[in-house]
């Protein structure tokens, strides 16, 4: 078994992720990998697990969040609804 290197659950199915550097770390869980390895949102601090936003400022989860921290032109969407 391997120990998960977020929360150190010892665990019969685990998986290794290996960086092209040679650096490899250990979970239990995608929930825990995520934890570890995705993006934080700039704005509210979520974990961004799909593509999100990325402005010169930083990355976003969605374009909301972007354009409040930030002057950024963008939308999760083209066009934008109307009414949005």
């Amino acid at each position: 078994m391997a120990i998960c290197a977020t929360c150190g659950n010892d665990y019969d199915k685990a998986f290794t992720v290996t960086w092209p550097d040679g650096r490899s770390a250990t979970f239990d869980s995608v929930e825990c990998a995520a934890m570890q390895l995705a993006p934080e949102c700039g704005h509210c601090g979520c974990r961004i697990l799909g593509h999100g936003i990325e402005t010169d400022d930083g990355m976003f989860c969605c374009a909301h969040c972007a354009r409040k921290d930030t002057n950024a032109d963008v939308n999760d969407r083209y066009p934008v609804p109307a009414g949005a």
